[in-house]
């Protein structure tokens, strides 16, 4: 017998999935041409099964959704994309600032390991930047018209953690699906992320790219005052201690949101609809710290293999 899957509630018709430190959701419509359900990201890669068991224990044996929505073309966000088109013929929606990514047009710009804060950060070295290429399964999401699939939600561009990152609102009962405009767990710290501790924090700082347009959409979001914010990283939040802690981000964005030094800091990325423009190099001073992380993380890899070969042998 199958276990059923482990999936938490966000609001009515709102579900989450944790999967190792990110979150997938799925959003039952109840009218319109969006009736049904539409997946919002797709995980980390080789979790396609899994994606697919919480859909059926929510919506029936067999079912598929009505659409893919992704809020930003991350490795963690589409990660199981591609193996999930296997299974479900449904069109992808993104914004058009995020389509090079997705299209195999532009690699997104190199994370910042010196962005500090954790493990995760000084990790993200490797991390895969890569375009997908999805070639015409991967529509624009219409500045006017939104997503048909969503025909209740509205669609906000929330950038600086990448060009074409979105957001989506449900006015009818202020749910916020946030993505990495902000998260609810501290998303640098490899401890806070894989145990989810809750902490309201800013985009992850490793994968920013524009500070000041992520502060923009932190306070576009805070002006919306949502009683209910599911993110990428972390538990769900709600109602005072949701739009206390949203508020307080909004306002001093600057101090706790925005690293004290790394590649993005002082000057962003530059991308548009053809992919990334324009990168800025790291300082002198920066490439020393870098060279003292990328020795922290092999320090930290060798003591945990390590630690894994003395457990093993006892």
């Amino acid at each position: 017998m199958k276990s059923k899957p482990n999936y938490f509630q966000v609001s009515q018709g709102v579900w989450g999935m944790k999967i190792t430190f990110v979150n997938i959701y799925m959003i039952a419509n109840r009218r319109g041409a969006g009736k049904g359900w539409v997946l919002v990201d797709a995980g980390l890669r080789g979790s396609a099964k899994k994606i697919i068991a919480m859909a059926e224990s929510l919506f029936g044996p067999g079912t598929k959704p009505a659409a893919i929505v992704l809020t930003h073309g991350h490795f963690d966000h589409v990660g199981a994309l591609e193996e999930l088109l296997t299974y479900w013929d449904v069109n992808v929606y993104a914004h058009p600032l995020e389509l090079p990514y997705l299209t195999g047009k532009s690699s997104y710009p190199p994370t910042d390991p010196a962005a500090g804060g954790g493990l995760m950060s000084l990790m993200s070295w490797a991390y895969p930047m890569k375009p997908k290429d999805l070639g015409d399964r991967v529509r624009p999401i219409d500045k006017y018209e939104g997503i048909p699939e969503l025909p209740e939600w509205k669609v906000i561009h929330t950038p600086g953690h990448t060009p074409g990152h979105i957001s989506l609102f449900l006015p009818l009962n202020t749910t916020l699906i946030a993505g990495d405009a902000f998260t609810t767990t501290k998303a640098e710290s490899a401890i806070h992320v894989l145990n989810f501790i809750k902490k309201l924090s800013g985009p992850p700082k490793y994968g920013t790219t524009d500070w000041h347009a992520a502060e923009r959409s932190v306070k576009k979001l805070a002006a919306l005052q949502p009683r209910i914010a599911a993110t990428g990283h972390g538990y769900v939040m709600r109602g005072k201690e949701l739009q206390t802690q949203l508020n307080y981000l909004a306002n001093h964005f600057r101090e706790l949101a925005v690293p004290s030094q790394g590649r993005y800091v002082k000057r962003a990325a530059f991308a548009d609809e053809e992919g990334v423009k324009y990168v800025p190099s790291y300082t002198e001073s920066t490439n020393i710290k870098l060279k003292a992380a990328a020795v922290a993380v092999t320090a930290a890899i060798s003591v945990f293999f390590i630690t894994r070969a003395v457990i093993s042998r006892r």
